[in-house]
């Protein structure tokens, strides 16, 4: 993804380009959230797209930079995205990483090694990967697959969309 790169100067927001779907194209409700450090720095940012009518969300996409406390996980836990993924569903089962799978996908003239991640929850669907930035995206779904088709769709956001105002 060579179009990716940090920003220089966005006091409000993240100091890195924030990858997901545009608001404008999406039917149903979004949010975001900034994951801030001590500092003030951006430690991360998640999108949560909801098309069940307030419900719940239908998909959580995060987007969190090299050094970000919410990359480490332990083996076997969820990422950062699916434990809020089902803390918005107000689900407190425990769900753990029960396999790994790395794919290839073309997205332009990018090549992607998608980490399809297999979950203990089976109606979780959860993939990962890294931007030429080191910026690691996580995409968790609710009740839908993942599909290739989906990378197409995924675009650097405009940075006033985090802008506080």
């Amino acid at each position: 993804m060579s179009f990716l790169r940090r920003r220089s100067a966005t006091p409000a927001g993240p100091d890195f380009d924030v990858l997901a779907m545009d608001p404008g194209d999406w039917p149903g409700n979004l949010g975001a959230g900034l994951l801030p450090a001590p500092d003030g720095s951006c430690q991360g940012v998640y999108l949560r797209y909801d098309l069940f009518g307030g419900r719940g969300p239908a998909m959580i996409i995060g987007n969190l930079p090299e050094g970000s406390p919410a990359r480490e996980v332990a083996e076997g836990e969820v990422p950062f995205e699916v434990a809020q993924l089902l803390v918005a569903l107000g689900n407190d089962e425990e769900v753990t990483v029960v396999g790994i799978e790395d794919v290839p996908v073309m997205q332009g003239d990018n090549l992607l090694i998608v980490r399809r991640l297999k979950l203990s929850e089976g109606r979780i669907s959860c993939v990962q990967f890294d931007r030429s930035d080191n910026v690691l995206v996580t995409i968790a779904a609710w009740d839908r697959p993942i599909t290739d088709d989906l990378y197409a769709l995924l675009k650097p956001l405009p940075a006033e969309l985090f802008q506080q105002g």
